[in-house]
């Protein structure tokens, strides 16, 4: 997975003036959602990034019957653009979202939806646990994860003999950043 290069004197500023000219871009592209997923009462999307990459799954014995198998999540792996297409950050376990500028948000889904796709993994909820820095993800209170393509679990290919083998699937998602009103 590539990650961008620290941004150069001056392009911080940049980035993060991109990333608050989107505000308006990410509150109009909030799509009518399942009342599940409304971010809580007096917070506002204020970043929409695209992500691209893979959920991570592993091939292991069911708990309840070790003679069944399955594929089971383990974490998400992509790179985030911003509306014009520049990587400005990563997603990763925990799950965290990381800028290039340092700071991160550490969150845990609270609602999910299976949203219009059949062939792709949920919408989901979460909410921050942790913020850490003072960039693009200092103010971030909830995140949504919506408009997903891909990512599910494969649905064959896991037994005994592939106990423990990794499937990486290729997901694409929209994430909006969310934060009190000020």
């Amino acid at each position: 997975m590539t990650f961008a290069p620290a941004l150069k004197t001056g392009g911080l500023m940049t980035a993060l003036l991109s990333a608050l000219l989107s505000v308006t871009s990410a509150q109009a592209d909030t799509p009518a959602l399942p009342a599940a997923l409304t971010p809580p009462s007096g917070q506002l999307a204020y970043l929409k990034l695209q992500a691209a990459g893979v959920q991570i799954y592993e091939c292991q014995a069911s708990k309840e019957d070790s003679t069944r198998y399955s594929w089971v999540f383990k974490s998400p792996e992509a790179e985030l653009f911003d509306e014009s297409g520049r990587s400005v950050g990563k997603h990763y376990a925990g799950p965290t979202w990381e800028s290039v500028d340092g700071s991160k948000v550490l969150a845990e889904v609270k609602a999910k939806d299976a949203g219009p796709e059949a062939t792709a993994i949920p919408w989901l909820l979460l909410t921050a646990k942790s913020n850490s820095g003072q960039g693009l993800f200092a103010p971030a209170q909830s995140i949504l994860r919506i408009h997903t393509r891909g990512g599910k679990a494969p649905t064959d290919g896991c037994s005994a003999a592939q106990m423990g083998q990794v499937a990486r699937v290729f997901y694409q998602a929209d994430y909006l950043f969310n934060t009190s009103k000020r």
